[in-house]
């Protein structure tokens, strides 16, 4: 792992809110580092209330957040699948974890991914025999970052994730679809691998939380945004349709479908005022 991810792939309007809130991105624990992506750390105080918004990626995340004067608290957020909006207002503060797709399932490997997809559940339900009272505290009430991030890799060590070569080859398979935009089908990604789309499906269900042809399109419109999010200038605006047919699309339209869809307004308006 080469440190934190620097894009803001995925973050909608990202100026817009790094100029709202304090955000940064820290390095685990190197005996974390092959399952997760980073830590992300968000800290605020606004005079007025504000939504930040999301693409998910295909991962899971642990997230420990107070706002304002309430006692923190953590949970499990898996997969989304619509655009996330979260309303910030006043102060408040969120230390979150952000696993490798394919990375969660050694925490818990109990259960399939797939059966948190679409879910934001409390931390005690989805990892039984932890303390999040305690752990929300450590994580969330220290102002010391360097204390926050070692409780984050505390609380994180304490569950003893196990090797598994499953997890492993998933992670693998979402990094090779993440870096190659030549994968444009999931029969492409299965004939490579020497594996059935069956399999590749049950692969991604069990360890990544949603199927493969949900990743490729994901990370499709992952890139779209953040073309979309360099191009305040009309003259330096993408070619939507030479973009289209980078990123595997039929034509333009099917691009501006799964963006408009996405994140709510057309790619060639998105430079605009989202008016959300």
């Amino acid at each position: 792992m080469a440190g934190p991810r620097r894009d803001t792939r995925g973050i909608v309007e990202a100026r817009e809110l790094f100029s709202r809130v304090r955000f940064r991105r820290r390095e685990p624990a190197p005996a974390l580092r092959p399952y997760l992506e980073h830590y992300w750390l968000i800290d605020w105080d606004l005079p007025e209330p504000y939504a930040s918004h999301v693409v998910p990626h295909p991962c899971v995340n642990i997230v420990f957040q107070r706002y304002g004067g309430e006692p923190p608290w953590g949970e499990v957020a898996g997969i989304g699948l619509e655009l996330f909006t979260q309303k910030l207002e006043g102060e408040g503060r969120v230390c979150g974890v952000q696993f490798r797709p394919g990375g969660y399932r050694p925490f818990a490997p109990e259960r399939p991914v797939a059966d948190w997809t679409g879910r934001r559940v409390p931390i005690a339900d989805a990892l039984p025999g932890t303390d999040p009272v305690t752990a929300s505290a450590a994580i969330c009430d220290p102002d010391d970052e360097d204390t926050r991030v070692a409780a984050l890799d505390a609380f994180l060590l304490g569950l003893a994730p196990e090797p598994d070569p499953q997890s492993l080859h998933a992670m693998e398979l979402v990094d090779r679809v993440r870096g190659d935009r030549t994968i444009r089908r999931v029969a492409q990604l299965a004939e490579a691998e020497g594996l059935s789309a069956r399999s590749l499906q049950r692969l991604f269900a069990a360890y990544v939380g949603v199927g493969p042809k949900w990743v490729i399109l994901r990370y499709r419109i992952h890139e779209a945004l953040e073309r979309a999010e360099s191009s305040e200038d009309p003259q330096t605006a993408p070619d939507w349709a030479a973009l289209a047919a980078e990123l595997g699309y039929s034509d333009q339209a099917h691009l501006v479908r799964d963006f408009t869809a996405t994140v709510g307004v057309p790619p060639t308006a998105y430079a605009r005022p989202l008016g959300f």
